[in-house]
């Protein structure tokens, strides 16, 4: 036994509990034992060992130093953070597909082609949780190639999988890129450094005593005793990308110092600071369970994390029974190591890993209650329930178009919860029932499908053969005689909280054509994705009022498409037979990954809740002589052009501290759009505040950065397109000073907030 080496900031009592909880499972033959590590604000609060390593052949105390098979623990200890190793060396990037590393992974045809390295990080590549055992024979490369002609289970990015075969894919990627396998990739870049001496794959072929490992089940004739328990780690050579590490809690410890202390330890840097918050980041799909890159934060798999932790904590378990979490609110880590499985199998820890992870919690006796509400506010509320207008148009017995021939102004993301598309809602039995007929479908820009970049023709809708008319074509309006026999025109489309995006103007040119030909128009609202407390940047001018820019508003609305139809229908006077079918459950200072609603793609560039958050300001830019994006695969995060030093913009930008978004130099070259086939010098932007991120004025700090650093380069002339705001424009061009301009704006802001509140259907906290 070791002594409790006791921190000032822990409860003793407290911590006490453990060994209380650690001797009644190894009472009930849950496990042989365990060795629990705690440590709080850099100093150890416990280490301790309980119990046995091993029960047969003989017994054996566990120690402090025993060498267990840690499992999953892998993923985060030696894959993950070798991935982001390579993303920070700009050698593989998140949004790539995997076939650009390994061309033969999409052999197995369909969408594999389509998986991304970020998908196969959080589980979401569309595998199942293993691959069979009987294609693990022969060697790596013949077992990979068997993998990789599998057909996927479902389609990329659908939904949330726990899956030991991204993971492997992982490990051969490290191989791919760095031509080092992952173990050796691992120890020169990350145990040595780190001073992590017994973490290593193969313990026994790199010289560790077998008399220091703990044992696991038998395999065959002998225990499995430094050789990995997992059978498809073990076909794979005891090298995989899921499972194959041994370490002690020593080494974890310094591991997970590492990460809280931004990538550092003593001289060592493994990584950045900006590639742990990465690593560590919650990442929400909208379906409830929270992952970070390699680390659990919120799943069925966390139970570990107990009841205290807060939610932006993260860590892993491994199957063998083990299991690490950190909390950064308190700067407080666990380390749970045992080897449940041995001698019979039958060992089950989960509850105590739990238990030890809450009475830790509860030991904190430092004030961090602020520390972890920010932490637990980061990440999106996984509970949340919202109820787009077309599910509560269904609640509500399809009353608003009861009885009524109706024609639909929609696209992809016109979804009810269940995934069913609007027009599948309205030819369901239930809307038959209540005297729905469907008959006719509009499309706005981007098509039906949201995945076109030109010109829309009419069509049929493939999924229910109605005829589908184009808003984006010969005409951008409802023709007459598309209308005439309608008894409503309902529209459900997500718009994107900025003035620009054309679906505004649709909503408008819509709400003109039915006052004309006396059809009701009935809306079926949706959030605002980016947040509807903040509205933001230049009203347009009345004179540059276009289908970028149908009514002066600001660029950021802070409003949805049905208060937005309430706006317009009263301001412009239209006159239109309106109503709108609101959401229920929604807050205007929620962001779409607290909705619990899917994601789907509004138009093809607008590919992720990051991209829209910046959309209203480096959208703004786009009208220039500059890329922002498109023809990547991440469009509006990046901007740049073959002139442009991403250097030099990178560290000036930094410099005006601009809030809730960090800047760091790139190279990209766009498929597409500006600049196609061409390399850009440019800034990637993070956003790593969104709620103190101000979007346009982020656009205008570019604008003014770019006047100033490239005066003979930058086109500063072409930036009014979609600003449509005259004495902002000059006001660039002059070369003022960016807060000048922001300030400029103060009072028609004031002016459009009275106005805005009049229509708001969902409260009014007025914050821009």
């Amino acid at each position: 036994m070791i002594a409790l080496l006791l921190a000032a900031q822990l409860s003793a009592s407290r911590l006490a509990a453990i060994d209380i909880a650690v001797q009644e499972s190894i009472a009930k033959a849950e496990t042989p034992g365990a060795v629990v590590l705690v440590e709080h604000e850099g100093r150890v609060a416990l280490r301790r060992a309980y119990g046995s390593r091993a029960v047969e052949p003989a017994r054996e105390p566990a120690t402090p130093g025993t060498v267990y098979d840690i499992a999953s623990l892998t993923k985060s200890v030696a894959t993950a953070p070798s991935v982001m190793i390579l993303v920070e060396e700009g050698k593989v990037r998140l949004g790539d597909p995997v076939v650009r590393y390994i061309p033969e992974f999409g052999s197995g045809g369909g969408d594999r082609a389509k998986v991304t390295v970020e998908q196969l990080l959080v589980h979401r590549a569309g595998f199942p949780p293993d691959d069979p055992l009987d294609l693990y024979t022969g060697a790596p490369e013949e077992i990979f190639a068997r993998k990789f002609a599998l057909p996927l289970v479902s389609a990329p990015g659908e939904r949330f999988v726990y899956s030991d075969v991204g993971y492997e894919v992982l490990g051969e990627l490290v191989r791919r890129v760095s031509g080092q396998r992952l173990d050796e990739f691992a120890a020169a870049r990350i145990f040595r450094p780190l001073g992590m001496t017994h973490t290593t794959f193969l313990p026994l072929e790199r010289g560790v005593p077998a008399s220091g490992i703990a044992p696991t089940e038998r395999r065959g004739d002998h225990w499995m005793r430094g050789e990995v328990h997992d059978p498809r780690a073990f076909a794979l050579g005891g090298v995989a990308g899921h499972a194959g590490l041994f370490s002690t809690a020593d080494d974890l410890a310094r591991f997970c110092r590492m990460l809280l202390n931004g990538g550092r330890l003593g001289k060592a840097r493994v990584l950045s600071p900006l590639g742990v918050e990465a690593l560590t980041r919650a990442r929400f799909y909208g379906d409830g369970d929270v992952r970070a890159l390699g680390f659990d934060m919120a799943t069925a798999y966390s139970r570990n994390r107990g009841d205290l932790f807060p939610l932006g904590s993260y860590g892993h378990t491994g199957f063998t029974g083990t299991s690490v979490w950190i909390d950064p609110a308190s700067r407080t880590f666990v380390v749970f190591l045992s080897n449940r499985l041995h001698p019979d199998g039958k060992g089950d820890v989960n509850r105590l890993r739990a238990v030890v992870g809450t009475i830790a919690a509860a030991s904190v006796e430092d004030d961090v209650r602020g520390k972890a509400r920010a932490l637990a506010a980061s990440v999106p509320v996984a509970a949340r329930q919202v109820k787009p207008g077309l599910d509560v148009l269904v609640e509500e017995g399809f009353r608003s178009i009861a009885g009524r021939r109706v024609g639909l102004v929609t696209n992809a993301t016109g979804r009810s919860r269940d995934g069913r598309s609007a027009a599948r809602v309205l030819t369901s039995p239930e809307a038959k029932k209540a005297g729905v007929d469907l008959v006719r479908l509009f499309s706005p820009e981007h098509g039906l499908a949201a995945s076109a970049d030109a010109p829309v023709p009419d069509a049929a809708d493939p999924d229910t053969g109605l005829p589908v008319r184009s808003l984006y074509g010969e005409t951008r309006r409802p023709r007459p005689e598309d209308l005439g026999d309608l008894g409503a025109v309902v529209l459900d489309i997500q718009d994107v909280g900025t003035r620009f995006y054309t679906y505004l103007a649709t909503l408008g040119y819509v709400l003109e054509a039915a006052a004309k030909a006396k059809v009701p128009v009935v809306v079926l609202d949706r959030p605002d994705p980016i947040a509807g407390a903040v509205f933001e940047g230049p009203l347009a001018d009345p004179s540059s009022l276009s289908f970028t820019a149908y009514h002066p508003i600001p660029v950021r609305t802070g409003m949805t498409l049905g208060e937005l139809a309430r706006l317009f229908n009263a301001e412009r006077g239209i006159g239109a037979d309106l109503t709108v079918v609101p959401v229920k459950g929604w807050a205007r200072e929620l962001w779409y990954d607290e909705t619990g609603l899917p994601w789907v793609n509004p138009s093809p560039n607008m590919r992720s809740l990051a991209a829209a958050s910046l959309y209203p300001g480096v959208g703004l830019l786009e009208t220039t002589n500059v890329s922002v994006g498109r023809g990547t695969d991440t469009p509006f995060e990046v901007l740049g052009a073959p002139w442009l030093d991403g250097r030099r913009l990178a560290a000036y930008l930094s410099g005006r501290r601009v809030a809730g978004v960090r800047f760091t130099p790139v190279r990209f070259t766009p498929a597409a759009s500006v600049f196609a086939g061409q390399e850009c010098g440019g800034v990637r932007f993070a956003v790593v505040d969104r709620d103190a991120l101000r979007a346009v004025t982020l656009g205008i700090e570019i604008a003014c950065a770019l006047r100033a650093l490239y005066p003979a380069d930058w086109d500063v002339g072409r930036f009014g397109g979609l600003l449509a705001n005259a004495e902002t424009q000059k006001r660039v061009e002059a070369g003022d000073l960016p807060e000048a301009i922001v300030a400029s704006w103060n009072r028609p802001l004031e002016a459009f907030a009275a106005v805005r509140s009049k229509y708001l259907i969902y409260g009014d906290p007025a914050s821009r």
